[in-house]
C-alpha cells in the first residue's frame, strides 16, 4: 500500500466486507467525508444513524434500479474508521454487487486498498496498532484458540500492558528529569536510586515477556512437525490417517516420497502443518539424495518431529541420533509385530495404520506437545517479530542505566525505553512498519 498521512483520507472509499461469490447477502461498506452524498445519490436519503432502512438503490447516471436493500449510516466519529460510514446490504448475486460497485465509483467512491478501513481507524485514533493486528489475526484465524488469542489482543489486552509499562518509564523520566532540573534543591537524597531500581524492576518484567519460549507467534503461525523415519515405516500412510485423506502417495515400493510432502490440521486448537519426507536411508540416486537432505533440513527446523518405524525393524542408532531428542517415537504395523517395550530409552506409542489402532492415542499426544509449544502462559503473548524486537531494544535501553554515569544520559537511556515501546502500539516511529502491517488485510477491512 502506498504511503498516507491524515491529510489523504479525504475521499469515501468501498469494498466488499462479505465473502466474494453468490451468497444470500453482500455487505458493501463505505467509509470517507464524501459517503453520505455517495449514499444519497443511489438511495435518494440517509437513513437515520445507525438505523436499518429499506432504500431502492438507483444508478446516479441512468437512473437503473440496482436492489432494494437495507442500508446503514454510521456519522463520524462514532464509526469502526471515526470517518462517515455507510453499509449496504445487497442481495448477493455477482450482477447485483457489480452493479452496485459501478454505482458508487460513478457517485464519486473509489474501491479501498488492503486493510485500508482498519488502517484509516488507526490514524483517526480508534484502535492502536496492535489492535489492528488483532484484528488481522482474528479474520485469518483457523482454530479455537487462534481465535482466542487474537481476540484477547483486538480487545487490547496487549496494548493495555505496553502501554502501563510506558505510563511507568514516563513516570521514572519525569523523577529523573526532576533530579537533573532541580539538582541544587531539597529532593530526597535516595531519588536517582529509587529511579534506577524501578527501572530494573520493570526491565525484569519486559525479560519474563520475552522469555516466553515464542508461544504466541507459534499459535498465531501454526507449528510444524516432521514425520521422519526409514522407508517403507508407513509414514505417508500416517499423514493420510491424521488429516483424513490421501495428501501423499503410499506405495509399498521404498523410496516413494522423494520431497516433502506437507498437510495442515487442527490439533487441540493449534494449527500444525505436518510435513512427510523422504526415508532416512542410503540413498539410491541424487533425486532420493536430495529428498534425504531436504527430510535432515525439515527435521532441524521443526517446532516437534515424529520418528515412525516398522514395528519388526526398529531404528539404528544412527536414525536415533538424528531425530533425537525430543522426538515422539510411534511403533507402525503393530498389527503384524508387537511394539518393542522402548526405543532409545522412550516408550514408543504403537499404532497400525492399517486398522486404526492407537492413532486416537497418538493423536492425543501430539495434541498435547502442540498445546504445550503453543500455549501463552500470558493472557498478552508477544505475537509478532516486530513486538519481540522492540521490547527486546526497550529492556536492553534499560540495561544501560546503570552504566550511564551523568543523570543526562540515564534519562536518554529512560526516553529511549518509552520510545521503543511506542514503536509498538504506532503511538512514534511506526511510517516504516504501516504498509507491512496492512498489507496483511484482506479487501474490505
Amino acid at each position: 500500500m502506498r504511503q498516507q498521512g491524515l491529510s489523504s483520507y479525504k475521499d469515501a472509499i468501498f469494498a466488499l466486507a462479505s465473502g466474494a461469490g453468490r451468497a444470500a447477502v453482500a455487505v458493501v461498506r463505505l467509509s470517507g467525508s464524501g459517503t453520505g452524498e455517495a449514499v444519497r445519490r443511489l438511495a435518494g436519503s440517509l437513513p437515520a444513524p445507525r438505523t436499518a432502512s429499506l432504500k431502492r438503490l438507483r444508478h446516479p447516471d441512468s437512473g437503473e434500479t440496482l436492489d432494494r436493500a437495507l442500508v446503514l449510516w454510521f456519522p463520524a466519529p462514532s464509526s469502526y474508521t471515526g470517518e462517515d460510514c455507510a453499509e449496504l446490504h445487497l442481495h448477493g448475486g455477482p450482477a447485483v454487487i457489480a452493479g452496485v460497485a459501478d454505482a458508487l465509483v460513478a457517485a464519486g467512491t473509489r474501491p479501498a486498498e488492503p486493510g485500508e478501513f482498519t488502517r484509516r481507524a488507526f490514524v483517526h485514533g480508534k484502535m492502536d496498532l496492535t489492535a489492528a493486528e488483532g484484528i488481522a489475526d482474528l479474520i485469518a484465524a483457523e482454530t479455537a484458540a487462534q481465535r482466542r488469542q487474537a481476540l484477547h489482543q483486538a480487545e487490547g489486552a496487549l496494548a493495555s500492558l505496553y502501554e502501563g509499562w510506558t505510563r511507568r518509564l514516563t513516570g521514572l523520566l519525569a523523577r529523573q528529569e526532576a533530579f537533573i532540573e532541580f539538582e541544587t534543591e531539597d529532593l530526597p537524597s535516595d531519588l536517582d536510586a529509587a529511579v534506577g531500581r524501578a527501572a530494573a524492576a520493570l526491565r525484569a518484567e519486559m525479560e519474563a515477556h520475552l522469555a516466553d519460549g515464542g508461544r504466541g507467534e507459534r499459535l498465531r503461525e501454526g507449528l510444524v512437525a516432521a514425520i521422519l523415519g526409514a522407508p517403507n515405516a508407513g509414514k505417508s500412510s500416517l499423514l493420510n490417517a491424521l488429516v483424513g485423506r490421501d495428501a501423499a502417495i503410499v506405495s509399498a515400493r521404498a523410496g516413494t516420497t522423494r520431497d516433502v510432502v506437507e498437510a495442515r490440521l487442527d490439533l487441540g486448537g493449534v494449527p500444525v502443518t505436518l510435513a512427510d519426507t523422504a526415508g532416512l536411508r542410503e540413498a539410491s540416486d541424487e533425486i532420493e539424495a536430495e529428498g534425504v537432505r531436504r527430510a535432515l533440513l525439515r527435521a532441524e527446523s521443526a517446532d516437534l518431529r515424529l520418528l515412525v518405524f516398522a514395528a519388526d525393524s526398529p531404528p539404528d542408532a544412527e536414525t536415533l541420533a538424528l531425530v533425537a531428542p525430543g522426538a515422539l517415537v510411534v511403533a507402525n504395523k503393530t498389527d503384524l509385530t508387537p511394539a518393542p517395550a522402548a526405543i532409545g530409552g522412550v516408550a514408543p506409542i504403537s499404532v497400525s495404520v492399517r486398522t486404526g489402532a492407537g492413532l486416537a492415542a497418538l493423536q492425543e499426544a501430539l495434541a498435547a506437545v502442540a498445546r504445550d509449544l503453543a500455549r501463552p502462559e500470558a493472557t498478552a503473548p508477544i505475537t509478532r517479530g516486530r513486538h519481540r524486537a522492540a521490547v527486546r531494544d526497550a529492556a536492553a535501553r534499560l540495561a544501560e542505566l546503570d552504566g550511564a554515569g551523568l543523570p543526562e544520559l540515564r534519562a536518554e537511556c529512560l526516553r529511549a525505553a518509552s520510545a521503543a515501546l511506542g514503536r509498538i502500539t504506532g503511538r512514534v516511529g511506526v511510517e516504516a512498519v504501516l504498509d507491512a502491517v496492512f498489507r496483511e488485510f484482506c479487501i474490505g477491512k
